[in-house]
């Protein structure tokens, strides 16, 4: 192991100062990413199904605390990115041994205990986000679903249905996906989820805009929904949820690592990706402030969880339609992007403890016409399976999707977002401990930590309230 150590140090000390064309100073094929490259992936990370809670987030806070808190995240998302930037290359920014992924950043900045607290807060969080997503899927395909019975029907039929058979459809479809190999590395998965996302989105602040025109007015409070509609209590814990829809918008702080390694230098990566940050960053918040703030004023007090579902199912209902199908097959491809990581710690970590197990380590090949051999693996093919069936069954005993997606966005915005990157940041500049900078770096993690726990409170009290008059398997809408 040591020679093949310093075989490895000597071929990385070489290449820094000397390395052939085409390659960086890793022996890694040459970087090409650009701004514009980073900009454009972090934009297709960022807007998502987030958007879609946007209008009910900004109804709780009201036209005063709505947008400013959307600048908030917005600004605080942009510090610790380019905190986290900067921590991609260990030491020097130049020179220094690179970070592939986020976790290998806190391993080598912080180390021990704090590399296992990551991964299961990272794991956590992917799981939660499988749940959502198939939360999100089944209410737009309950929605196509009733967009056409209200227009068959001209408005007589209720067309009240039942979340589950679309939710066990989405796992089915996604048992099917997961079995396909490196799914999340084709390459034109990304291509269509920015159209998908950007097609639903824009339709979204469309009829916002349209449905503002068509009212005359606009609505909504100072001080957001109003006391009356809701009780105290209720408006407090919908105020802190709101915090968690809102901070969920924003999290793609796991990935960046990743786009950053696209990166070509001179200049430095972190140097480009904080200008890319800024662009980015800038434009969502643009983006997410005209979708909020439309569909608030749209809507006011009665603007809906997920705004797709707030126009009515008459007109323009094929366009309702459009909308709602791009949000499911956006979310068909996502769950199997974000799930990914899961599946592979998994399975390493099974081959690494019964390597002399066939049932984990054998791929049996199966011939077809035409194309390369099938390797079925019976360990991947039960265990991913056993996966998707949790995760549909709890979003059928909890389908709560402004809940689900605030709970999401508290467990992974302050640890993810914040506070890996303040404690890399201080551990890799070896910034004193109570000086000025320290000081507020610490300020500033131990405010957006109560932020996270005001979110985390706020939607776990709509979970409970939710349940009181919601029946598992038997509630129709």
């Amino acid at each position: 192991m040591g020679e093949k150590g310093a075989v490895k140090n000597r071929l990385h000390n070489n290449l820094v100062f000397d390395h052939p064309i085409g390659f960086d100073d890793d022996g890694r094929l040459k970087r090409t990413g650009t701004v514009w490259t980073a900009s454009a992936h972090i934009i297709t990370a960022v807007i998502g199904s987030g958007v879609l809670s946007l209008a009910w987030a900004t109804a709780q806070l009201g036209w005063i605390a709505g947008p400013a808190v959307i600048f908030l995240f917005s600004f605080v998302t942009y510090y610790t990115s380019t905190l986290l930037a900067a921590c991609y290359r260990c030491d020097d920014p130049v020179n220094g041994k690179r970070n592939y992924t986020y976790m290998e950043a806190v391993r080598a900045n912080l180390g021990g205990f704090e590399v296992k607290i990551c991964g299961w807060v990272q794991y956590l969080n992917l799981f939660g986000v499988a749940i959502g997503y198939t939360i999100a899927s089944s209410i737009s395909m309950m929605a196509i679903k009733r967009s056409n019975c209200f227009h068959a029907s001209r408005g007589k039929n209720p067309c009240h249905m039942n979340s589950n058979p679309y939710m066990i459809g989405f796992g089915i479809a996604e048992i099917i996906f997961s079995q396909i190999p490196d799914f999340d590395q084709l390459w034109w998965l990304s291509i269509v989820a920015a159209v998908m996302s950007f097609t639903y989105s824009t339709i979204g602040l469309g009829l916002g805009i349209a449905k503002v025109a068509e009212n005359g007015k606009i609505r909504g409070s100072l001080t957001g929904i109003s006391v009356g509609t809701v009780t105290q209590t209720q408006k407090i814990w919908r105020s802190f949820q709101a915090l968690g829809d809102m901070a969920f918008a924003y999290s793609y702080s796991l990935i960046l690592i990743e786009i950053q390694d696209t990166l070509k230098a001179p200049p430095s990566e972190s140097k480009t990706m904080s200008k890319a940050t800024l662009l980015s960053v800038g434009v969502t918040t643009l983006f997410y402030m005209l979708c909020g703030c439309m569909g608030y004023a749209a809507f006011g007090d009665l603007s809906p969880g997920n705004l797709l579902t707030g126009f009515g199912f008459y007109n323009p209902f094929w366009l309702l339609d459009i909308a709602n199908a791009a949000i499911v097959i956006h979310l068909v491809g996502a769950y199997q992007v974000y799930c990914q990581p899961l599946f592979a710690f998994i399975e390493k970590s099974a081959a690494k403890r019964f390597p002399d197990s066939e049932f984990i380590t054998k791929d049996i090949k199966i011939p077809i016409p035409g194309f390369r051999p099938y390797n079925l693996n019976l360990f991947r093919l039960v265990w991913r399976t056993i996966f998707v069936m949790l995760t549909t069954l709890i979003s059928m005993l909890l389908p709560f999707f402004n809940d689900i997606v605030g709970l999401l966005g508290a467990i992974g915005f302050w640890p993810l977002t914040v506070y890996f990157p303040v404690e890399m940041y201080i551990s890799q500049n070896k910034i004193a401990k109570w000086s000025t900078r320290w000081l507020c770096l610490q300020i500033l993690s131990i405010a957006c930590l109560s932020i996270t726990i005001a979110a985390a409170a706020g939607s776990i009290a709509g979970v409970i309230l939710d349940l009181k008059s919601y029946k598992p398997f038997s509630t129709a809408y």
